[in-house]
């Protein structure tokens, strides 16, 4: 049974969400500001459920800080339908936003959707030898890992790791939006959904010397993307 830990100050809506989450078979705690879900957070929640406007602590610094220390998927709510507070939350490491007022159907769907996409990176072993070299970085998909040559770490969401693998197995190939929906299993994308391009731009955020001016992932304008560097396979 997957634990969810839903973060909302409106106790009225956190009531009826629970019980729903309860009923389609999810474990619910329960928590009404950032600072009591940080406290709560640890390796046995599967999934947040984080509003955006809380007290004491709101959703975006609670993102902020929870990505220092854990790679727990994160839904993000937000009544205020803002393109900034959705584009931060996803730059923050966010893996999907749901705007309020939202239809529980939806909301049990982009659950089922962020928790399969997250079980099929964990549980499906990686083949002996799959490690990348590019740039000055290493890229181990066996211990889902992104180094530099030098050894410094750079930490990954699960969505941004899958990208990357795509990318780095198929290097100098264009990929449109399509093909990368479709490389991004378990992801319940719309065709006017951008969360493609900020998840491009969280990646470059990580991985370019100037996400301004990106050397590695290339825009192809009204095509898709490539994968510039070479890229050498280490075995």
């Amino acid at each position: 049974m997957n634990k969810i830990l839903l973060v909302d100050d409106d106790r009225e809506l956190t009531s009826l969400l629970k019980e729903l989450l309860d009923m389609e078979g999810f474990n619910v705690l329960v928590a009404h500001d950032g600072e009591q879900a940080l406290s709560l957070i640890d390796d046995s929640i599967d999934l947040l459920l984080l509003d955006v406007m809380m007290p004491k602590k709101n959703g975006i610094d609670t993102l902020k800080e929870l990505r220092q220390t854990h790679q727990t998927p994160v839904i993000m709510l937000t009544a205020r339908g803002s393109e900034l507070d959705r584009v931060l939350g996803l730059e923050l490491g966010a893996d999907d936003y749901l705007p309020k007022p939202f239809n529980d159907r939806e909301l049990v769907a982009r659950i089922r959707a962020v928790l399969r996409r997250t079980a099929a990176t964990s549980v499906t072993p990686p083949a002996a030898g799959q490690g990348y070299a590019f740039e000055g970085w290493m890229f181990d998909v066996g211990r889902r890992s992104l180094k530099r040559e030098s050894g410094r770490e750079q930490d990954l969401t699960t969505s941004e790791f899958n990208l990357l693998e795509a990318f780095v197995t198929r290097p100098h190939r264009v990929l449109s939006r399509d093909d990368l929906m479709d490389l991004l299993k378990g992801h319940d994308w719309s065709p006017l959904d951008r969360s493609i391009d900020n998840l491009i731009a969280r990646l470059r955020k990580k991985v370019e010397q100037d996400p301004e001016r990106p050397r590695l992932i290339k825009t192809v304008r009204g095509v898709g993307y490539t994968f510039a560097a070479d890229v050498k396979r280490l075995t």
